[in-house]
């Protein structure tokens, strides 16, 4: 039941994205739990992480770090901008919280400044999400690029550093509810794969 929710909404919405997890996390608690379930963390170099305040329906003050995050990202399905992808820890229940962020106009290798954003947050296990459904609700602010891995002029990676915030809340399919993602930081990864398989993100706006 949990998959076919995921997959047939995210289809629908966002057209890309479904995915495993789960984060049963009451309004008011913050977004921290043991690293159960992640393997090997983030970014290789160890200095992935992500943050944000989220208001409205749900209360969440999120400061996740390398360790305790699965992330990943590449162009987005369009071939306009990139997406990014962010998992935190794993609960008892086998219940997480997952953010995915649709980057408008982001390019391979090139910083940039106000670019609209679409975000969903999925709580997965829960068969819940919001979606702001567009790139008018959100903007990063701050983009910065920096090459890593290895130089094959095939699949490329670049350790993506960004800030920024959304002014219009997400809305939840089917309910009558909203969250404000207020301010968000992250660092992560995108692929860009010539050969025209991504090898990013399951799940994506």
């Amino acid at each position: 039941m949990r998959a076919r929710f995921c997959c047939k909404t995210l289809g629908l919405l966002l057209s890309a994205l479904a995915a495993p997890t789960g984060c049963a996390l009451a309004a008011g608690t913050p977004a921290r739990a043991p690293t159960a379930g992640l393997h090997g963390g983030c970014l290789t170099s160890g200095n992935g992480f992500l943050r944000a305040r989220i208001r409205g329906a749900l209360n969440l003050d999120i400061d996740w770090k390398n360790a305790e995050l699965e992330c990943d990202g590449s162009e987005r399905p369009d071939g306009h901008g990139i997406r990014l992808s962010f998992a935190g820890p794993m609960s008892s229940g086998g219940r997480r919280l997952r953010m995915v962020f649709g980057v408008a106009a982001g390019a391979e290798g090139a910083p940039g400044r106000a670019l609209p954003t679409n975000l969903t947050v999925i709580f997965e296990g829960e068969e819940r999400l919001y979606s702001t459904l567009g790139d008018d609700h959100c903007t990063v602010d701050d983009l910065k690029e920096e090459r890593v891995g290895a130089l094959d002029e095939r699949v490329r990676s670049y350790r993506i550093v960004a800030r920024g915030f959304c002014t219009l809340p997400a809305t939840a399919p089917g309910r009558d509810e909203h969250i404000l993602v207020t301010r968000f930081d992250f660092a992560g990864r995108v692929s860009f794969d010539d050969s025209g398989i991504a090898s990013a993100p399951e799940h994506t706006p």
